[in-house]
């Protein structure tokens, strides 16, 4: 068997390996980069981690003003009217090949894992607007995940209102932007029967930087439930009557450092038949990000408290614990075409509660290390391997990631 497996492997790897080199060179790169005649390099580092550069124009409500020019506009001689002359889209293509140790299936051709359909631009002086729709996510049409319309510098003033659907972890480490196949693990993690995660969640973030301190605040309000369809009864998102509130604190030390703190509050009702019974979530924990020339390391801890995750007649407390390390290397910073990432991810849980058995725990703990090639610069080739510490099981993955 063990023979067996090996030829399997190797077959995968001839298979990724005979995809990724025979691809031709495409002349088409992604919206952004068409719409400003720009490299791919000029915002990412590689596909799809944002640079500073990529990151302030986002944050900018996907402008550079420098660069915005009436003629790519129409008005039609309306001063209230801002529609961009062309509409700009994008493709991301995901595509995988996967061993398992552990599994029934243990080798899978996952191609296309993903194909994501983009647009972003904007819709008037210093209104932006995002989103993508995934056209088949693990074979699945998964439809809107990321799509906010984005008001950069509201009244004159340092002032950022994002109204949409995103993921309330995005202040932190944005899960779409990762180099490796591995997510960070406490993000979406869910205990009991709770809907709330700090996944995608429809809502209003307000970002406000202290220009003086280099001081970044953010606030969020949100459903707390997920991006789940409206209710056939009532036409409404939310689940219950609450909303919850997340709030960021991000300090910058110097060129190379900063430090942050998380909280979050929510609270869930659910009508089990036999009455109304509610559960609390909170979030709190400390992160920091330190980047010293070719490397740049990310640290983040995350408590998660529940009061009554099973919405059982008595309240039982869970607690979880989080951990994500990120270390990700670019030899030659961001002009190079290799780049190395570790990543760790722990999820602890424990009940103050008598009647929790194992079973009602779940704990995770993984280490993963993960090699990027970046074939142009639009499209890159990655090899991970992933060591699932709680389970002593293994995943191997060759994946091609590409934006057009």
């Amino acid at each position: 068997m063990k023979r067996i497996n090996i030829i399997i492997m190797i077959s995968l790897l001839l298979f990724a390996m005979d995809c990724f080199l025979s691809a031709e060179k495409s002349h088409a790169i992604p919206a952004f980069a068409r719409r400003h005649n720009l490299s791919c390099s000029t915002c990412h580092a590689p596909i799809p981690k944002l640079k500073p550069y990529g990151a302030d124009f986002a944050g900018d409500g996907f402008m550079i003003p420098e660069d915005e020019k009436e003629r790519d506009y129409i008005s039609a001689g309306d001063p209230l009217l801002h529609l961009n002359k062309t509409f700009p889209i994008g493709v991301r293509f995901d595509a995988y090949a996967m061993h398992e140790s552990g599994q029934t299936v243990k080798n899978d051709l996952q191609s296309p894992w993903g194909i994501k359909l983009l647009s972003g631009g904007t819709l008037g002086q210093q209104i932006g607007y995002y989103f993508y729709f995934y056209m088949s996510e693990r074979g699945e049409v998964a439809g809107i995940e990321d799509a906010y319309v984005h008001f950069n510098d509201v009244f004159s003033a340092p002032l950022d209102i994002m109204v949409g659907q995103f993921q309330t972890s995005d202040p932190l480490m944005k899960r779409e932007l990762r180099l490796s196949y591995e997510d960070y693990m406490i993000y979406k993690h869910k205990t009991g029967l709770s809907h709330t995660n700090l996944a995608y969640d429809r809502g209003v973030m307000l970002v406000y930087g202290v220009e003086q301190t280099g001081t970044d605040l953010v606030l969020s309000f949100t459903n707390g439930n997920g991006k789940n369809t409206a209710d056939e009864m009532t036409g409404k998102f939310d689940m219950d009557a609450q909303k919850n509130l997340g709030f960021r604190v991000l300090q910058g030390i110097g060129e190379t450092m900063s430090i942050g703190g998380f909280y979050y509050h929510g609270e869930e009702v659910l009508d089990s038949g036999e009455g109304e019974r509610s559960n609390t979530v909170t979030y709190w924990g400390p992160d920091v990000n330190v980047t010293a020339g070719p490397v740049e390391l990310t640290a983040q801890y995350l408590q998660r408290v529940d009061t009554n995750p099973w919405f059982a007649s008595t309240d039982q407390e869970f607690k979880t614990d989080g951990v994500v390390v990120e270390l990700i290397l670019a030899p030659q910073k961001d002009r190079s075409r290799y780049y190395f990432t570790a990543l760790y991810n722990s999820i602890k849980q424990s009940s103050d509660g008598a009647i929790a058995s194992e079973a009602l725990l779940t704990d995770y703990e993984s280490a993963t290390l993960s090699a990027t090639y970046l074939v142009q610069r639009n499209m890159r080739l990655m090899a991970e391997y992933t060591r699932d510490l709680e389970n002593a099981q293994n995943r191997i993955i060759f994946g091609l990631i590409s934006g057009f």
